[in-house]
């Protein structure tokens, strides 16, 4: 890996803009592979990152490269995957066409299967999951703001990636535990479709009982068809992974003492499908809810709160109406 590597930044959406535009403005070599429209708006207004800590940083159009051709794949030493979990067979296929054989690809990206599908299509490429903890709002004419912490981790690997990638306000961390943690988030994004559902933000979501309910015996599904296969899991929050339902059912008072940090956060942040439904795109349900349907399918095992979210959700989506704003209790009287 040479001192100034090229990153780039494979379907930037929120996501990938907020991240890529942190490490330009740390001094590295950044190309954005963005659609047109979104590469358009940052050439007129800039890009614009803030948070809830109140960080703010401007980059200019000329300190970041933007562009819509795959060909500057051509050129990457480290390629930050961040496509929906849909479309990553295709960027995969796209990397192994373009990208130099000693490229470092790391899948930026919700759910569980995308490092294990880039692996597949790129055989002979160094590929390493990686864990986004944070939430980022995309605000329009270049603006995306981070409305929830945490810090990157990707599996450890040669290279020093880790420190490579760190820069201020964004720290990256290895860990030879990815898949685990990346279990821990993904039982976490598992509340990103009940967000949706709700039409709340979700400090809103958080403060309502009946929301947190379904939240927790969703989670305790979940989490039981993980222990059923076997799989470990290492928790991406404060408390420990079998403690959350338990800490989901307290009452609303002593849930937002014992759960703090959970709740750090501003107060307009929407999970990404919320995000999603309201902009008319596909979302992620298939990469999370399906898959708990899926394992607990081989195990012969019901989860109904589970298949009643993928089926409320998969119906709003072809809806194609924006954010259902659905109460709690409509749900729970959808459970077979």
């Amino acid at each position: 890996m040479e001192n100034n590597p090229h990153i780039v930044v494979a379907g930037a959406g929120a996501i990938g803009c907020f991240v890529g535009g942190l490490l330009a403005a740390g001094g590295h070599r950044v190309s954005l592979l963005m659609r047109p429209r979104m590469a358009q708006e940052i050439r007129a207004h800039g890009l614009t990152l803030t948070d809830f800590s109140g960080m703010a940083q401007q980059i200019n159009p000329d300190e970041i490269h933007l562009t819509a051709d795959p060909t500057i794949l051509s050129t990457a030493d480290i390629v930050l995957v961040t496509v929906q979990s849909g479309d990553t067979a295709a960027i995969g296929r796209t990397i192994a066409a373009l990208a130099p054989a000693n490229a470092i690809i790391i899948s930026l990206q919700n759910a569980i299967t995308n490092a294990e599908t880039l692996a597949r299509i790129l055989p002979d490429h160094d590929i390493r999951g990686g864990m986004v903890p944070f939430n980022v709002i995309p605000l329009g004419q270049g603006c995306f703001h981070r409305a929830t912490g945490g810090d990157l981790v990707i599996a450890t690997g040669a290279g020093g990636l880790g420190d490579t990638l760190t820069v201020p306000h964004l720290k990256v961390d290895e860990t030879p535990e990815i898949a685990a943690v990346l279990w821990g988030k993904f039982l976490v994004n598992l509340n990103n479709a009940l967000n949706a559902l709700s039409g709340l933000t979700l400090q809103e979501q958080l403060a309502q009982p009946a929301w947190r309910r379904l939240m927790a015996d969703q989670w305790a599904e979940a989490l039981g068809v993980l222990r059923a296969k076997g799989i470990p899991v290492v928790s991406t929050t404060s408390a420990p992974i079998w403690a959350v339902p338990a800490l989901l059912r307290l009452p609303t008072a002593v849930f937002r003492r014992v759960a703090a940090s959970m709740l750090e956060m501003d107060a307009q942040a929407r999970s990404s499908m919320s995000h999603a439904l309201m902009a008319g795109r596909p979302t992620d349900i298939d990469a999370l809810q399906g898959q708990v349907l899926r394992m607990a399918a081989d195990l012969g095992r019901a989860v109904p709160v589970t298949a009643m979210v993928y089926d409320v959700l998969q119906s709003a989506e072809l809806a194609g109406e924006g954010l259902p704003n659905l109460p709690a209790a409509a749900l729970r009287r959808e459970i077979g």
